[in-house]
């Protein structure tokens, strides 16, 4: 005789060859089966089920039987002569699938399925209404424990909010809605009018305006792109904006109508009379531009729009979207998912703005001079006098190259080639621990990394050997090599020549390894073409209180003195960082990076993932190396 268990087992299995499952959910027999399982009492099995199965009181529900469960009862009989199973058993599984609590679940069921098949609409737009009505009614009705109950819940917070969701789905009022569109054109007007409508949150609109000079009108100037009135496809460079929300703007100051449309959020109605020509078809830029000044539209006092400006920081990369204005670019930041352009200063715009600041730079600096000279000739002329000697002769009188304006700088994407790598160009004030970084840097991986040997046109020292520490030639083959600009950078010392030659970092970069340079910064322009590509650091000092306090516990040794080695004097420290200024100033849009030697430790952790980031990540580079 088989066991409850193996009695249900067997009606599943006949459940699936008897393809009545679309019929009867089977989920609803699998609870039972577990707790006969657990217990072979079938009365206490039966009383388990009644507790699982909730009571459904639906009057449909009375009387109503499952076609399949109905198809399933007419096979008990031969069900129970293939598993020979016990008369309780089929006593049991009949009064189970009889039971009028599963009859109602099927009955939920079947019915919540039709209607999932079907698209349900609502059947009344005013629920809200109907329960505020429920409730008077209520009032009225005699009192009762249902009626209290029932005035309760339908006078909760949740359930208004409910009813009033309801409502609004049901109504489909979840959208902004915008005004009508006005009628009262003037038949008498012969020039064409389209009124636009858009719904403006809390972005910007994305358009400018400004006054016509020759008939005073106020105009579209630009459209942003990306922006609410560049996608809308209704609005271009050059239509006259004539009411705004129904306000005229004639004789308006633009400023004020700016302010209305920043103000606005919500449906906004212009009223426009066409541009002849159509400013809105534009293909989208693809230059981008390394930008070597920081940006705030909010402190520029130049800006159309300041709410349509766009912000960047010093070496961000930009796309530049449009430059059909030469003053103001249209742009967004390069990876930015933000679609919408922002408006940046023009090339020359800027380098105007530059040369202004430069220009008060100097004359508030030449009149503060001349002040204190005044005040305080006897001392001062000596503490300027000392500054002067500071700033100039922090690379033994070296000439500074001229400062440029740079402003914006074409770049593009170049990726690493294996094998060729890019020169790693270290560059910093005398002191600030260039060759201690490269030291350390190459002896992490000796076969990786390579540094020049120069040559010199002095005769070699008894224990030196030509092609280690220099490649000697005469002082003849050094002038030629000059004059045929062979060399990245070379000088005299001591009646000696001295230089890097080209052909010593191409070799490098042939042989598969990195080369390490640390050459003069007027060597960088030389250096930075398309051949070589590169990678240029500036070492930086930490401030002066900073450099004193670390320089002294680090016991560092000033190399200024060829003689011997001593500590930096307070001098020489200022000196590094008053010339390490100037090299920022001057050579900032050619760096890369910047490491600032606060920490060696840190310092040369810093300086391996850069090289590591050279070597196997693209890097924005001047466009013309990639080309």
């Amino acid at each position: 005789m088989m066991s409850g268990s193996d009695l249900v087992d067997s009606l599943v299995a006949s459940l699936e060859t008897m393809d009545i499952t679309q019929n009867f959910n089977m989920a609803a027999i699998l609870p039972v089966e577990n707790n006969i399982r657990r217990d072979n009492n079938r009365s206490t099995g039966s009383r388990f089920l009644c507790c699982m199965m909730p009571v459904i009181t639906s009057p449909n529900a009375q009387g109503y039987m499952d076609p399949g469960v109905q198809k399933l009862l007419t096979s008990l009989r031969e069900i129970k002569s293939r598993a020979q199973g016990k008369d309780e058993d089929l006593v049991f599984l009949r009064t189970f699938l009889q039971n009028q609590d599963l009859m109602s679940l099927l009955k939920v069921h079947q019915t919540m399925s039709d209607i999932g098949n079907r698209d349900l609409k609502p059947l009344a737009g005013n629920v809200k209404e109907m329960a505020t009505e429920v409730v008077d009614d209520l009032r009225c009705h005699p009192f009762s424990s249902e009626s209290v109950e029932l005035q309760q819940l339908l006078r909760k917070p949740h359930m208004k909010c409910v009813f009033e969701a309801h409502d609004k789905i049901a109504n489909k009022d979840y959208s902004p809605q915008l005004p009508d569109i006005p009628h009262e054109v003037d038949e008498d007007d012969q020039e064409s009018i389209k009124i636009v409508r858009l719904v403006k949150n809390n972005e910007p609109l994305g358009a400018t305006i400004k006054i016509n000079e020759q008939t005073g009108q106020i105009q579209i100037a630009r459209i942003m792109h990306g922006g609410a009135a560049d996608r809308s496809g209704l609005i271009t460079v050059g239509d006259e904006v004539q009411e705004v929300n129904g306000i005229s703007v004639k004789g308006r100051d633009p400023a004020d109508i700016v302010d209305v449309l920043t103000s606005v959020v919500g449906p906004i109605t212009l009223k426009l009379i066409p541009a002849e020509i159509d400013g809105k078809n534009f293909r989208e830029s693809k230059t981008r531009m390394k930008a070597h000044f920081s940006y705030d539209p909010r402190e520029d006092k130049l800006i159309p729009c300041k709410e349509a400006g766009l912000a960047f920081k010093r070496g961000d990369v930009l796309h530049i979207v449009n430059q059909d204005d030469p003053l103001w670019w249209q742009a967004r930041k390069e990876g930015d998912q933000n679609m919408r352009a922002g408006l940046i200063p023009g090339r020359h715009l800027q380098e105007r703005k530059e040369a202004y600041k430069t220009a008060c730079s100097i004359e508030s600096s030449g009149n503060k001079t001349k002040s204190k000279s005044v005040k305080f000739s006897p001392k001062l002329g000596r503490q300027q006098k000392k500054t002067k000697k500071i700033m100039y002769q922090t690379c033994h009188n070296e000439d500074f190259d001229c400062e440029e304006i740079i402003t914006y700088e074409e770049v593009e994407q170049y990726d690493p080639k294996p094998g060729m790598y890019r020169p790693v160009v270290l560059i910093g004030p005398p002191g600030v621990g260039r060759n201690e970084l490269k030291r350390r840097l190459i002896s992490t991986k000796v076969d990786h990394f390579k540094c020049t040997i120069p040559h010199t046109s002095r005769l070699p020292k008894p224990s030196e050997i030509d092609g280690q520490e220099y490649f000697f030639i005469s002082r003849e083959e050094m002038e030629t090599d000059i004059a045929n600009k062979r060399f990245v950078e070379h000088g005299e010392y001591k009646g000696n020549y001295y230089g890097t030659s080209y052909e010593q970092i191409r070799s490098a970069i042939n042989e598969g390894k990195v080369c390490i340079l640390t050459p003069h910064p007027q060597a960088l322009k030389l250096l930075r073409t398309a051949e070589m590509k590169p990678y240029i650091i500036f070492i930086k000092p930490p401030s002066l209180e900073q450099l004193k306090a670390t320089r002294t516990s680090k016991n560092a040794k000033s190399a200024f003195d060829e003689k011997s080695l001593r500590p930096f004097t307070s001098e020489e420290l200022k000196e590094m960082v008053l010339h390490a200024a100037r090299l920022e100033t001057t050579y900032s849009h050619l760096f890369d990076q910047v490491i600032v030697n606060d920490d060696l430790e840190t310092a040369v952790e810093d300086l391996c993932k850069a090289v590591h980031k050279i070597e196997n990540e693209p890097q924005w580079v001047p466009a013309g190396w990639v080309r």
